[in-house]
């Protein structure tokens, strides 16, 4: 529980009586349910798996709104989010097959803004933290090189990027200023007029578009506007960073040198960048989120052992 919200998950022990060291896994952005279910893969379910089968106990959480958990997701902010984790760090705390001093958190993606953020609000409950693709720069500065890779990815010219770019930063200037009016008008007239290019039974009704405005916004709020750094720098637990090397959803050549810099002063930070893996950590060429449900390999096994490997060094 996390005050009134009921958050639904799933707790996997290692065989024999502990206590053991514990994560709590953090989603990435959008409604998540407890495996991460992503283009027909389960990221989580996976990582859960091999965590336990090498001495850790792993809890799972749904999201707000999703699956078996409470609470309304497209209220949430940040803080929100944070004390969800925590309810988690906490009810593994309770547990007598837990250690409660060696409980950490696992984060990917928008997961990976949170866990730092968790471990600043109660450091002396937090033992140490992986970020799988966790951005070390602002959300809009993910945003904007996300659009920019993706698109000349497939084959947009010079100026549509730079359209679209300057309507990124136009939309978070407006959320950054509170005009919640002026950004609901602005998303709508976007969707609007790429559904004007589309063939006439393919294109969305103006209530569909009102609803994809309405959610877009939901996550824009959260991501862009939120900047990792305060967090990061004061993350002095062991932390075990890491990107794959064609993501291009969170662009290593961006966050990496940030994220070094950032964790700097930590006594034991590894930050790594694994070539050929995309955003879910899938050997990939190109990275292209199109291609996720098409990959056979839902996390690739050097992920698993450089996780694990990094644990068993430490706890």
């Amino acid at each position: 529980h996390n005050g009134d919200v009921k958050l639904a998950g799933t707790l996997t022990t290692p065989e024999g009586p502990g206590p053991f060291a514990a994560l709590v896994l953090i989603t990435g952005s959008g409604q998540q349910d407890r495996d991460e279910t992503v283009a027909g893969h389960r990221p989580f379910l996976v990582i859960s798996d091999a965590l336990t089968r090498a001495g850790y106990a792993v809890l799972r959480v749904d999201d707000r709104g999703v699956g078996g958990s409470g609470g309304n997701y497209a209220t949430a902010t940040y803080d929100d989010m944070s004390a969800d984790v925590l309810a988690g760090v906490r009810f593994l705390a309770d547990r007598p097959e837990i250690d409660p001093d060696r409980i950490g958190l696992f984060g990917h993606s928008e997961g990976g803004f949170l866990a730092p953020l968790v471990a600043q609000q109660a450091p002396d409950e937090i033992a140490f933290a992986v970020l799988m693709a966790g951005p070390a720069v602002t959300g809009e500065e993910v945003l904007i090189a996300q659009n920019q890779l993706i698109l000349a990815q497939a084959g947009a010219t010079p100026a549509d990027i730079e359209a679209q770019v300057a309507y990124l930063r136009e939309l978070v200037a407006l959320l950054r200023e509170g005009d919640e009016d002026g950004a609901r008008e602005l998303v709508t007239t976007r969707l609007t007029e790429a559904a004007a290019t589309l063939p006439p039974e393919q294109r969305p009704t103006p209530e569909q578009i009102a609803e994809i405005a309405a959610s877009t916004l939901v996550e824009l709020r959260r991501v862009a506007l939120y900047d990792p750094a305060p967090a990061l720098s004061a993350l002095h637990v062991p932390v075990l960073a890491f990107f794959g090397g064609t993501d291009l959803q969170v662009p290593p050549a961006q966050s990496e040198p940030a994220m070094t810099a950032l964790l700097a002063d930590n006594p034991d930070a590894t930050v790594r960048t694994l070539p050929g893996l995309n955003h879910l950590m899938q050997p990939s060429a190109t990275g292209n989120p199109g291609e996720y449900g098409s990959i056979e390999t839902t996390v690739a096994p050097e992920v698993l052992d450089l996780v694990v490997g990094w644990l068993q060094e430490r706890f």
